[in-house]
């Protein structure tokens, strides 16, 4: 699989900036005063300046429009920019120099699929079955978790646990009644605009590319991009990410809201159902004062279950998170006021999946995630991307 710790992007040509539009303004006559009975001419009653003739109405006149300042033009020249770039370029084009690529047979093992995703310190990998030759899907953090579902439904199945196979997941899956495994794909030569808007209708985090062999006509697995990768590329190549400058403050990206969160002394399990119930990939955990100290992340389940080993998931958090590997990236964090073109930078840096939002004592804000800046990047304002400067 294509594994996110590389990170020898290809350095593309800057594409150029959509234009704006303009707009034109109209002017409205004013009503003329009412006109005296006779024998009253020269005189008028003030109240005649409030009241309206019989059969006649007046229309309000139309606001003016929202005068856009240059941080908002800038901000919408920036998000077109991005848009536009993503739609000529291709997803083989964000594919790495050279990669390594880890497709699972359904047949194999849970347990020894575990072992491999450890062993290459990657968290996904596609699913391939053999009896069939196509694409069976990909396989995520989510599907181990469903295992983990399972056994805590099932505690009498323990034992058979290490006996299941990959193609044993949809069983599970409709078991624990949860969705199945994700099958979106895509061909690599398709624009990366529609990969990005597949994995946002889909929600996944990564889509494979999946080709056709010109010998066999076959389906074949190329490689899986992530959103990491894709918006690292964008980070890289589009220099108008630098003219993203309004603070997180007044952009509707983020999560501020009923946010879950956990303590070091919280049993992993616990952690495990928010996960689940909120459909969220990650859960902030505070100390008694609400400052942030660190953060539980669906990928931390794999290092606790390898080996086959379901009874470490009776552990606390602070327990668990002592077993991630020395290569963890670390938490990453900013504060509300914090501008989407020092996000991008960060991006461009570091190998990054989220950051939490905090504010000038470390409690927790917010949480923002690739998820809700990709989702931004290609929404946004996107029906005046057809206007010119």
């Amino acid at each position: 699989m294509a594994d996110e710790a590389e990170d020898d992007l290809k350095k593309l040509p800057t594409v150029a900036a959509p234009g704006d539009g303009g707009g034109g303004g109209g002017s409205q006559k004013m009503a003329s005063p009412p006109v005296e009975p006779a024998g009253h001419e020269g005189f008028v009653q003030p109240s005649s300046y409030l009241r309206r003739p019989r059969g006649q109405s007046r229309a309000m006149p139309p606001l003016p429009p929202k005068q856009e300042t240059a941080v908002d033009r800038d901000q919408r020249r920036g998000l077109q920019s991005i848009r536009a770039f993503l739609k000529v370029r291709t997803s083989y084009d964000v594919l790495p120099l050279s990669f390594r690529l880890i497709v699972f047979d359904t047949s194999l093992l849970v347990k020894k699929s575990l072992a491999i995703l450890n062993q290459n310190g990657i968290v996904s990998a596609p699913l391939w079955d053999s009896k069939t030759s196509t694409f069976a899907g990909l396989l995520t953090t989510s599907d181990y978790i469903n295992v983990i579902q399972y056994y805590c439904l099932h505690p009498e199945e323990m034992s058979r646990i290490d006996q299941f196979r990959l193609n044993s997941l949809r069983a599970i899956e409709k078991d624990i009644n949860v969705t199945p495994i994700e099958t979106v794909s895509i061909h690599p030569l398709r624009p990366l605009y529609e990969a990005c808007r597949r994995m946002l209708e889909s929600r996944a985090r990564r889509i494979p590319l999946v080709d056709i062999d010109d010998e066999t006509r076959r389906a074949m697995v190329v490689s899986v991009v992530t959103q990491y990768r894709i918006l690292k590329f964008v980070a890289v190549n589009v220099i108008e990410t630098q003219l993203l400058r309004k603070p997180l403050r007044h952009l509707n990206l983020g999560t501020y809201k009923n946010l879950e969160t956990a303590k070091m002394e919280t049993p992993v399990l616990e952690v495990i159902q928010q996960l689940v119930h909120q459909n969220i990939s990650s859960v902030p955990i505070l100390n008694s004062d609400g400052v942030v100290v660190n953060v539980f992340e669906a990928v931390d389940v794999i290092a606790l279950i390898k080996g086959s080993v379901y009874e470490e998931l009776n552990l606390s958090v602070g327990e668990a998170l002592q077993k991630r590997s020395d290569d963890f990236p670390g938490i990453y964090t900013c504060s509300i006021d914090d501008r989407l073109d020092t996000i991008f930078d960060t991006i461009r840096k570091s190998r990054v999946h989220r950051f939490v939002v905090i504010d000038e004592q470390n409690r927790l804000v917010g949480m923002l995630t690739l998820s809700d800046i990709l989702e931004y990047v290609l929404l946004e304002g996107e029906g005046d991307d057809s206007k010119q400067e």
